[in-house]
């Protein structure tokens, strides 16, 4: 998919990434990664007798994976500047090895900025599971270059 500048965003415009499995390894790298060796996370036997019954992967892995399906979109590829921060970021149903999860992506508002260089978009994550269950969902807005502020940066770039 071709890079998105911010004239091309819509309010409510929808983006979906595909499919990916949460494997064992993935909750094994996370934890050495994160430090995070609660047994919620890493004791079968003590993770039975919760209220999941299995072993729940970390919640911020959800945050990370979706940063990364966000990336295979390919829409933001020559025209992010910057994340501007996670707010609201909920937690509604474990994820678990074996879930296969994809991201739904929504704009939820478009800012041109001052310079007309650059403007703030408004999006919404949405982690789904492979029953259509909102596992995740926060709010991440981003600075988005605009058409014009891409071709200063390609000129400024040549020269």
């Amino acid at each position: 998919m071709a890079s998105y500048f911010l004239e091309d965003f819509a309010v409510d415009q929808l983006f979906e990434s595909s499919g990916r499995t949460i494997t064992e390894a993935d909750l094994t790298f996370f934890s050495m990664i994160s430090g995070d060796w609660n047994p919620i996370h890493s004791n079968v036997e003590f993770a039975k007798k919760t209220r999941y019954g299995e072993r729940v992967v970390h919640g911020v892995f959800g945050i990370a994976i979706s940063t990364g399906m966000l990336h295979e979109l390919g829409i933001f590829e020559k025209s992010i500047i910057a994340m501007l921060g996670f707010k609201n970021w909920n937690f509604l149903a474990p994820l678990l090895i074996g879930d296969t999860i994809h991201l739904q992506l929504r704009i939820t508002s478009v800012e041109p900025g001052k310079s007309g260089r650059s403007g703030k978009l408004g999006r919404l994550f949405r982690l789904i599971n492979q029953n259509g269950i909102v596992v995740q969902e926060g709010e991440c807005d981003a600075l988005v270059l605009t058409n014009s502020g891409a071709a200063e940066q390609n000129q400024a770039a040549a020269a």
